[in-house]
């Protein structure tokens, strides 16, 4: 019985060991990238396959003018740019996360391919949200998948960071470690499109009638919301400061007062 104990903690603090065990931190970037790159390449040939007018069709049915029938794909092309900015813009956030990243680890390494998979769907989120008639349920179906997709594809670059953090004297510069400058602003940037997908999937299920408009104000939002986020950070950050001074300057003052009142005076 104590040798069936003792081989079990030791295959724990083995299996522990071995997930806290060095990964090879420009192997993990590089591996990245070229992921990144080839999901923006299937995307593009996605788009170049069958949302190109044919030139008869333009001259039979358009009369010859080329705007008018790219006009009937605007639809598909704005769902191109849609996802095309979330490959890019998750990918800018993968690279603030090594940036600050010192040394990785294999379970960072396993968490950040799970967010690769994830990754790779986007293409086959483009061609679902793409495909179906508008304001039909296989259209909110197909929406809701793309939510769920950058979902994922985004918490699993939160939960590296997280992961990170465990070990952050090794694994973290000073500055995106608990109480560095850059700190906040990490945690924000990380969770924007977690929070964001998860409320457009929400909002899609509860007000399925906007699903389309829900999803593609969802993508021309976060760009903003990416220029605009150190500036919000930076507000929250003063008017947590300035709250919690002004809790501390009356807590202060309450003890000065306390101290000038006699003895008598502090018992009633």
């Amino acid at each position: 019985g104590h040798r069936d104990e003792e081989e079990a903690n030791y295959s724990l603090e083995t299996f522990n060991f071995y997930l806290s065990e060095p990964l090879s931190k420009e192997r993990v970037e590089a591996f990245s990238d070229g992921v990144y790159a080839i999901v923006a390449t299937l995307l593009i040939l996605d788009i170049c396959e069958d949302n190109v007018p044919d030139p008869r069709e333009v001259w039979e049915k358009f009369h010859g003018n080329l705007l008018e029938a790219l006009s009937e794909y605007g639809p598909n092309y704005l769902a191109y740019f849609g996802s095309f900015v979330t490959v890019g813009l998750l990918w800018f956030v993968h690279h603030s996360l090594f940036l600050y990243v010192t040394k990785a680890t294999r379970l960072m390494g396993l968490l950040n391919m799970l967010s690769l998979a994830f990754i790779g769907g986007l293409p086959l989120a483009y061609q679902l949200t793409s495909e179906f008639a508008e304001k039909s349920h296989n259209e909110l179906e197909a929406i809701q998948v793309s939510c769920v997709i950058t979902f994922f594809a985004s918490i699993f670059q939160f939960a590296i960071w997280t992961t990170a953090l465990f070990y952050e004297r090794e694994t973290l510069h000073p500055f995106a470690r608990y109480g560095g400058k850059e700190h906040a602003f990490m945690f924000a940037k990380l969770a924007l499109y977690p929070c964001v997908s998860l409320g457009a999937f929400f909002l899609t299920c509860l007000l399925s009638e906007f699903s389309t408009e829900i999803f593609h104000l969802m993508q021309i939002v976060i760009p903003f919301a990416f220029l605009a986020l150190r500036i919000l950070v930076r507000i929250s950050l003063t008017l947590i400061k300035s709250v919690m001074s002004l809790s501390r300057r009356k807590v202060v003052f309450l003890e000065e007062e306390e101290a000038c009142l006699s003895p008598t005076e502090r018992l009633s």
